[in-house]
């Protein structure tokens, strides 16, 4: 059995050293866009509340 055995290890590292890597064709892309549209609605909801409770006059009750 040892004799099998030592045949298929050497041959299994042989073929470890033929994995080639290389780098794709066309640039790897993220998209980070989310939580960017999320902050400006905040900004301009915190705006309008201000404008409002600064001017009173502009939006009667």
């Amino acid at each position: 059995m040892k004799t099998l055995g030592l045949p298929l290890i050497g041959a299994a590292l042989a073929l470890a050293g033929c994995v080639q890597v290389t780098a794709p064709e066309k640039p790897i892309e993220i998209n980070l866009n989310v939580n960017v549209r999320q902050e400006v609605v905040v900004r301009l909801q915190q705006d309008a509340q201000d404008l409002i409770q600064n001017n009173p006059e502009l939006f009667p009750q």
